[in-house]
């Protein structure tokens, strides 16, 4: 399995069209914060501009005289990835410049130890100009979902902030109860339980300011929950939950963006860390590089494809250690589940894209 991360994106001739060698290309390094822009310009091979600062409606007028005033040329943009999403590629694509999402690096490569706004998009801005002559490698590139895509996957996003708020409020009102010594009541919250709950009067009344809370988060991920479910594909392998398929595959987006295995394996991060050298050669734990959410889903699902599918390829190879009353420690129980998470990702990749069936791979329906 390849240890090194590959993340989809559009090709870079897609993105940039046609290539014109009379004219010079801009490109446009940008350091991204809530309410200002920090940009650094470069036109050609020459030397990189001082950075100038913009408002952000500021920065999309210039940016578009700009796209007029250089009407024949090339220009390019790039930023990291943040929590700021994607707004800004889309906005910048809309007026006709080629813009890169990338993931977040340092960025002081000699080590200075001096970092400013003006720096970062300096450096940015020369990483995309080797990028721009064909060096893939200058920049790792990131897949931009399409609105739609972000609009279904935050529907279960805030269904787990939902259930993690709810998880916090409860254990606040069980760690009140051991405070003042009493045992901890499971689901204090619910009404049957909260009505028979024996609390000194004034600690049920500090319980009282939470629960009405709890319930309607309650009710909330449950409505939820059934929207998710029922948007589940028909069909399934027995032990893949609606709720689960329907989380990796928005979590996913769109299967048909890997070419192969590997870069499938490489975006769950489930695959081994390398550190080698010479006649050394070290493999540590996974990289968990890629996408946290759906490598926690595929580890979830690979459990239950234990119990429920043995004669799946990846449960029969890894039985002796995953086996109930099996002589192995810890250690090794989570490694071969790992390696179960992984196989099966690339076996989910296979079957949405119709190159196996589950009953080909051992998965029974």
């Amino acid at each position: 399995m390849n240890n090194t991360i590959k993340v989809e994106s559009s090709s870079l001739e897609e993105t940039r069209g046609e290539f014109n060698p009379r004219a010079v290309a801009i490109k446009l390094g940008i350091d991204v914060h809530q309410e200002f822009y920090v940009v650094v310009v470069q036109e050609g091979g020459g030397n990189p501009k001082p950075a100038q600062r913009f408002q952000k409606k500021a920065f999309l007028s210039w940016a578009a005289r700009l796209r007029q005033q250089k009407s024949g040329a090339e220009i390019h943009a790039v930023y990291e990835a943040c929590g700021f999403g994607f707004g800004l590629q889309r906005q910048l694509m809309g007026l006709g410049i080629a813009c890169y999402v990338v993931c977040p690096q340092k960025l002081d490569e000699r080590n200075q130890r001096v970092k400013t706004d003006g720096r970062d998009a300096k450096a940015l801005c020369l990483k995309l100009d080797r990028l721009v002559e064909g060096n893939r490698e200058a920049l790792a590139v990131v897949r931009v979902p399409t609105p739609e895509e972000e609009q279904v996957r935050a529907i279960h996003r805030q269904r787990e902030q939902l259930v993690k708020a709810r998880k916090q409020l409860e254990a606040q009102g069980r760690s009140l109860m051991v405070n003042d010594g009493l045992e901890p009541v499971k689901s204090w919250w619910k009404r049957r339980t909260f009505a028979a709950l024996e609390v000194p009067e004034w600690m049920k009344e500090l319980l009282g300011n939470t629960q009405p809370i709890l319930l309607a988060l309650e009710e909330k991920i449950r409505a939820l929950s059934v929207q998710l479910q029922s948007a589940a594909a028909p069909g399934q392998p027995r032990g893949v939950g609606a709720m689960t398929s329907v989380v990796i595959d928005r979590e996913i987006g769109n299967w048909s963006r890997f070419n192969n295995r590997r870069q499938v394996g490489s975006y769950t991060g489930l695959c081994p860390g390398e550190y080698s050298s010479a006649k050394t050669r070290v493999q540590t734990c996974v990289t968990k590089h890629g996408n946290p959410r759906l490598r926690a889903a595929l580890v979830e699902l690979a459990w239950r494809l234990v119990r429920f599918q043995p004669e799946y390829k990846a449960v029969v190879k890894w039985r002796r250690v995953l086996a109930k009353g099996a002589l192995a420690t810890g250690a090794a129980r989570k490694k071969a589940i790992v390696a179960v998470a992984r196989q099966l990702a690339v076996d989910l990749w296979r079957i949405r894209t119709s190159r196996l069936s589950p009953e080909q791979l051992g998965l029974s329906i």
